[in-house]
């Protein structure tokens, strides 16, 4: 009875939860943390998307089972949704699945279309899911880059020249997180065709679809004609619409995908809660000004982080998308590693971040930092790290405080 269990053993520990115990252990002894480690909104939805919630809730009828791939109505806002966005036709019947976060639905598509002994390409560095989801699902992972180069498709050509199984799936999700990097039309063109000469499927996360800045507008990969011959994509209501408790994401594209998801979601869950459904069709079909909103704050906060993290002896490159920024540990302290690095912050200078390699070995060198906290908090977390960074015998700016 002593012996671990067979998916326990292929899972590593969740670095990133070191750091999450030794905040939430500061937070416990009354110490001011400024968190900037999770990407938890710190804004609220809508008023009309809560009002939905509560007026379905009175409902008798409401508190019942709701549909495991989502009600009528909430898969058909969802086509609508990527009918104005994007220019896509979507059928609601056989080419949209809700799912309870686009996290369940990696998950679960991976579950539903992966054999033991299934190679797998994923990003490295990228969110765990895109690999640990296909890893508890007894596939073999072969890491590609992250950054959207031309090193990218030679990782490609090289994994299906060399690699036995020859892989069947890849995952994809830009903007990325935790790297911020963006790809443009051209290169889920490209990505299509290389799908469909390899039979590969591809996995798309455009999870942080509408959090872009500087009017430069996300992509989707089923903008190019012919990819839902070989593409699914996932998206969700978190991010957009400050829903991230809620759970509401969806998969789209497609059709033999999304009736396998449909399946075996079928067997695993009930659906989300047909209020919360209810509403995140308000979010969907109702006035859109919040999504404008959020992003222009996201983009004052990112302007905000930069020049003052800048001013504390910390350049940080100012991400294009996503509420994240990708920023590389100070040269000085580079040899710390990111997982030290992000303890010693906490610990020193009060600000939580996420260590890089918890998002792959390749994170390495790299904290993630998430715009979750207001302008204030930003500038008073670049502070204390410019203090943290002075006992460390770092060069900081000599004028200016952060």
């Amino acid at each position: 009875m002593s012996e671990e269990f067979y998916r326990m053993k292929r899972l590593p520990p969740y670095v990133i939860a070191e750091v999450n115990a030794m905040r939430a252990a500061a937070r416990a002894a009354g110490e001011d943390i400024i968190d900037l480690g999770m990407g938890n909104p710190d804004l609220p939805p809508p008023d009309h998307v809560i009002a939905k919630l509560c007026e379905v809730a009175q409902k008798p009828s409401a508190h019942g089972y709701s549909q495991s791939m989502g009600i009528p109505g909430l898969r058909k806002a969802q086509a609508n949704y990527y009918g104005r966005r994007f220019g896509v036709d979507l059928d609601p019947e056989t080419e949209v699945v809700v799912t309870m976060g686009s996290k369940e639905g990696l998950a679960s598509l991976a579950t539903a279309i992966t054999a033991p002994g299934d190679v797998v390409l994923a990003p490295n560095p990228s969110y765990p899911i895109h690999m640990f989801g296909f890893i508890i699902a007894g596939a073999t992972i072969r890491s590609v880059p992250t950054t959207p180069d031309e090193h990218y498709w030679q990782s490609l050509e090289r994994a299906m020249a060399f690699t036995v199984p020859r892989p069947s799936i890849l995952v994809v999700g830009y903007p990325s997180n935790p790297t911020a990097e963006t790809v443009d039309l051209a290169f889920y063109e490209r990505l299509v065709a290389w799908a469909k000469e390899n039979k590969v499927w591809v996995l798309s996360d455009l999870a942080y679809s509408e959090l872009y800045y500087d009017g430069n507008p996300t992509p989707s990969i089923l903008q190019v004609p012919g990819a839902k011959d070989v593409a699914v994509e996932f998206t969700s209501l978190s991010k957009t619409y400050s829903m991230a408790g809620w759970r509401i994401g969806f998969a789209v594209g497609n059709k033999q995908l999304i009736a396998a998801l449909k399946r075996v979601k079928s067997y695993l869950d009930y659906g989300a809660f047909t209020p919360i459904q209810a509403a995140a069709c308000a979010a969907l079909n109702g006035p859109q000004d919040i999504v404008q909103k959020n992003r222009e704050l996201y983009h004052k906060r990112r302007d905000v982080m930069v020049e003052a993290f800048g001013r504390a002896g910390w350049d940080i490159p100012a991400p294009k998308a996503s509420m994240f920024a990708w920023a590389p540990l100070p040269p000085a302290l580079k040899e710390m590693g990111s997982l030290e690095f992000s303890k010693q912050l906490l610990t020193h200078a009060k600000v939580a971040v996420a260590p890089g390699v918890g998002y792959g070995e390749d994170g390495e060198g790299f904290v993630r930092i998430a715009m979750v906290e207001n302008e204030q908090r930003l500038r008073q977390a670049a502070r204390n790290v410019k203090q943290y960074l002075k006992s460390m015998g770092v060069n900081t700016p000599a004028k200016g405080a952060a």
